[in-house]
Parts: C-alpha cells; structure tokens; sequence
C-alpha cells in the first residue's frame, strides 16, 4: 500500500500532555485526536499492543487492540523507526499513562534501515555526528541542545533589535578576503573569470554601512576559515557581529555581559552555570584585566612593549613558548599570552589591550602607546569573541594594510589582503565606532554544558567516510 500523500494531524504530543494534565487511572476522554510521529518503542502482549510515537514536541504513548483497532496484526509488524499517522480516543492506561488509543492508522514512512531502540542509541560519536538525521530521534541530549541553539538565535536577533540594531545581509563571496586573519576558502567565479574567497569576516562590509548612515548594524550568519578541526574549531561556524556609532569599547563590554547574562537567564533560567563540572558566574560586571597583567600573574614573568625583542623571546623560552624569526614585540606578547594564559582563564574576564602590530583593524590606545584599544571576552578558558574601538584614520589603515600586505607577500597565508575599497569608505568618513564580534557555536557550547564545537552544529565538518 502506497504512503498518502498528506496527513491531517489534530494535535501534537505536547499538546495532548498540556490538554489532558492530572487525567487520572483508566479514563477515557470521548475525544478524539490525530497525532503522527516516529514509532520508536513497542510492545505486543497477545491481543493488545503499546508503542511510543514521537513528534517534534515530544513522545506520547498510542495503544491498540484487536477489539478497537483496524488492521492490528499489521501494526504489530510495524519496524521501529516507521512514520505513522494514528487516529483515535485520547485516554489513560490503567496505570495512568496518557494514551491515544489506536482506531485507526496508517504508514507514512518504513524505515529501510534497521532503526536504534531507545536503550542503546547511537553510541558511535562519528556516527552521531554523520548520521544527525537519526541522532536527533535517539538521543535527546542531541535534540534539547540543538533547540536550544535555535532558541539562542532568536533571543539573540530580538535583543539587538530591542536596543535599536538593524540585521544586515552582507556579501558570502568576498573579491578580497578582509576582517580578519585567517586563511580563507577560495573559488572561481567563471563568468567574470575572477577568483573569489568565502568570507572570514563580516566587519569590513559592515563598518561600510556605517559610513553610509546605519548607527547600529548586526549580521548573524556563516564565515569560513581554512583551518583544522578541533573541539573548539569547525571551518565553517557562526558569527554574529555588531557595529555600533559613537561608541568605543568600553561600551561593548557593558553589552557583551550584559547579552551573555540575558540569553543565559533566559534559557538556562540563571546566570550562575555549571560548565564541565564547574561552577561559572556570568553576573555583570565581569573582570576586566590586561593581557600584560594577565600573563603576570599566571607565569610571574612582567612583559611589555617596550621590552627588547631579545628579553621578550627569553621570557618566552623560560616559558615553553616557540617563536619564530620576525615576530615583533606584539606577536612575541600575543603568543606568550595565548600559550601560558588564556586556557587557564575561567572568567568570566574581558582581556583588553592587546599589541597593536596583531590587531589591524583597531583604533590605537589612547594613553598606552603600542596597544589598541581592543578586548576578548574569556569565558570557560574559552575565546568567546573579539572587539575592539575601530580604526578611523584612513591613513593609518592603509599603513596597516600595506604591513599585512608585505606579510602575505612573505608567506603568511593568513595575512589581510589590501582592500582599496575600504581605505575608500573610511575616506568618506566613519564616527567614532566600536564593533564586536561572537562566536555563536562557542556561545552555544557554554550555554548548554557541550564540551565539543561539534556538538552544538546540526552538521558539523567531518572527514570523509572510509
């Protein structure tokens, strides 16, 4: 018998549970309800039959008979896994169990492969990951953390909104990969015969509609790096990132907090967290420290700027820390920070001032000569996001460039390219602005306890099966 080609559902799982709350024992409704799901338990005991059905909404009980149910050996040979639409008496079990007894039903969807049972699941992680389309039915971990992802981005657009941020679609294909570095994915354009790269950063299209008159700007949307995969790392993750006129970064610190804090109390119900066993406090007002004063007081070593390169590689010896020939004062401070420091931070803490000579594309300090103005958000040992007050001078945005430029010419594969372009837009004149930008799978991965980036992305890149 061929599958319909639609079904007429009444009702959901959720539904029916929110409805019929506090029926007692052995109670029939007189109402009738069609539901439709997954089969995903069942259990034949002679003339009856009771199995599970479940929906996006949850999982409801259906039972059968042969006195009250059409083709009842049929639906008895049912496979785990089998879509089913159902009609029947909403009613209970002498147990109490909230029921929809089976008059009628038919199948939607046989399963061709044989289907995971409810107690052993699918064990494999590789095989969770590949096969999400079963993931989602058997384990519900996987599903609660995914809705919760879906539930965050909401949040998330509506508060911006609410403090009057405009959502902005910025171009994917990129003629000059900028807004980071970062190695980026490239692809061939064949009709304009022109290499184009997918973004790695929405903040240069951006701050451009900033020059052109939008004071608050947001995109929440897919960027892409070259990179390895890790815990911590997918190729492709989302972003959202904001721009705000007539702010610096200082500001942006009162509103990363305060978001974390919100989307926090809304989905987990509080602020105060456990992360891997941990107990984490995302209250307002977080610490604000140094990268200098940070690397301090974890490896007892003062560095600064003004430091000879010579002094600043020992430190980085004695520490275990590599280096490389040309790295300058900033890259040799960033890099001694990031292996010695960051991990261990719990935070919640905003890391401010980072060296100027990594930071392109921020306004420099205005009383710590070499370092910008620029903060990362460390939560969990975990880089949340990045932000800084933004460079305005076109001048000394094309001398950054220009150093960027020669980088890549040298070998850096993840140096800015020059983006004339920019240098054009910032000419035209933008206002004092800071910008920030979260990472929202890492942001995901703290609000739900997930240990693994792969965890909280529906499809997460993966090798290629054997």
């Amino acid at each position: 018998m061929n599958p319909p080609y639609r079904f007429d559902t009444t009702a959901s799982a959720a539904d029916l549970a929110a409805r019929h709350y506090g029926l007692g024992p052995g109670e029939h409704t007189g109402q009738t309800a069609s539901i439709a799901g997954r089969l995903m338990l069942r259990r034949v005991q002679g003339k009856v039959a009771f199995g599970t059905v479940a929906d996006s909404s949850g999982r409801i009980q259906v039972s059968a008979g042969t006195d009250v149910t059409a083709d009842f050996e049929r639906l008895c040979g049912l496979s785990l896994g089998d879509w089913i639409g159902v009609t029947g008496e909403v009613m209970t079990t002498r147990r109490g169990e909230l029921s929809v007894q089976v008059h009628t039903w038919c199948l939607l969807a046989e399963t061709r492969r044989q289907f995971p049972d409810k107690w052993h699941g699918l064990t494999d992680v590789d095989t969770r990951y590949r096969q999400r389309y079963v993931d989602l039915w058997v384990n519900e971990d996987a599903r609660r953390t995914l809705t919760v992802r879906s539930q965050v981005i909401s949040l998330l657009r509506r508060w911006l909104e609410e403090r009057g941020f405009m959502e902005v679609e910025t171009p994917v294909l990129h003629p000059i990969p900028g807004g980071a570095t970062a190695r980026p994915f490239s692809t061939h354009h064949n009709a304009l015969d022109q290499e184009f790269f997918l973004r790695i950063a929405p903040e240069l299209y951006l701050k451009r509609l900033v020059v052109g008159g939008f004071e608050r700007v947001f995109e929440v949307g897919r960027v892409f790096r070259n990179e390895g995969l890790s815990p911590r790392h997918n190729p492709e993750f989302t972003m959202v990132e904001l721009y705000q006129a007539y702010a610096d970064y200082q500001d942006l610190m009162v509103l990363t907090e305060g978001l974390v804090a919100h989307l926090a109390t809304e989905v987990c119900g509080t602020t105060v967290l456990t992360h891997g066993g941990r107990a984490l406090d995302l209250t307002p007002p977080w610490t604000r420290a140094t990268m200098t004063e940070l690397v301090e007081a974890q490896t007892g070593e003062a560095i600064d700027l003004n430091q000879s390169l010579d002094h600043l590689r020992a430190v980085a010896e004695r520490l275990g820390v590599a280096t490389k020939e040309g790295w300058g004062p900033g890259k040799l401070v960033l890099e001694i920070y990031e292996k010695t420091t960051e991990a261990t931070l719990w935070g919640p803490v905003f890391v401010t001032d980072h060296p100027q000579e990594v930071s392109p594309l921020a306004r420099p300090h205005r009383s710590r000569p070499g370092y910008v103005e620029r903060f990362e958000p460390i939560v969990a040992g975990r880089e949340l996001g990045n932000a800084f007050t933004e460079l305005i001078d076109p001048d000394d945005q094309r001398r950054r460039f220009e150093v960027q430029a020669a980088e890549g010419a040298a070998g850096d594969a993840e140096a800015m390219a020059f983006d004339e372009d920019y240098i054009r837009a910032l000419e035209y004149g933008l206002p004092p602005t800071a910008g920030l930008g979260i990472g929202v799978d890492r942001l995901i991965m703290l609000l739900t306890d997930s240990a693994n980036i792969r965890d909280v992305i529906l499809f997460p890149t993966l090798r290629p099966e054997a």
